[in-house]
């Protein structure tokens, strides 16, 4: 079984949890699935869940990762400098990032829920939103670029793993994935 579930802002990518705080219990009443990957409490969109092992280290194990596509509203302009600096490889305080397909959106896509709480830039500064299109999966990494770019991010969303998109899941709702759907994955 292959779970698509789009994660809200604010829920942990775990089921338990000893501080009382949202977790997938909340949302995923299917016994046996586990995530194949993380996506922090912070951040939102798609998470897949799945009860085969093998699937799991498919989509989540370094050489074999799927692209991950994030959305990202960050504070600033990008400059074509900062652009390039994403696309060829950032360097962090793990090493240098592997390149990045990004692009600059002319606002935020039609498709994307509104954030409760909504995202509140600081006074006088002025927001973006970019697509990052990934092959590594490092702790916090699209945040860790933009802020290296001097671009922080202010709100992150996950549209898509490899040939899985959240479009269309409301934030809560989750909806199984069938076999053809992986195909050339």
């Amino acid at each position: 079984m292959l779970i698509a579930f789009n994660k809200p802002w604010g829920v942990l990518s775990q089921f338990t949890d000893n501080q009382e705080r949202a977790t997938l219990s909340d949302y995923i009443d299917q016994p046996g699935v586990y995530p194949a990957g993380r996506l922090d409490r912070d951040s939102e969109g798609l998470l897949l869940l799945t009860d085969d092992g093998a699937l799991q280290h498919t989509i989540s194990s370094p050489g074999k990762r799927w692209d991950k596509t994030y959305l990202a509203q960050v504070e600033g302009i990008p400059t074509a400098a900062a652009i390039r600096k994403l696309t060829d490889g950032v360097m962090l305080n793990d090493g240098l990032s592997q390149p990045a397909v990004v692009e600059l959106l002319a606002g935020r896509p039609g498709w994307l829920w509104s954030r409760q709480p909504a995202v509140a830039p600081r006074k006088g500064k002025r927001v973006s939103w970019l697509r990052l299109t990934l092959n590594e999966g490092r702790n916090r990494q699209v945040r860790r670029m933009t802020a290296a770019v001097d671009l922080p991010t202010l709100r992150l969303a996950r549209e898509s793993i490899g040939p899985i998109s959240v479009i269309g899941l409301k934030p809560g709702q989750w909806r199984e994935i069938s076999p053809r759907q992986l195909v050339g994955a």
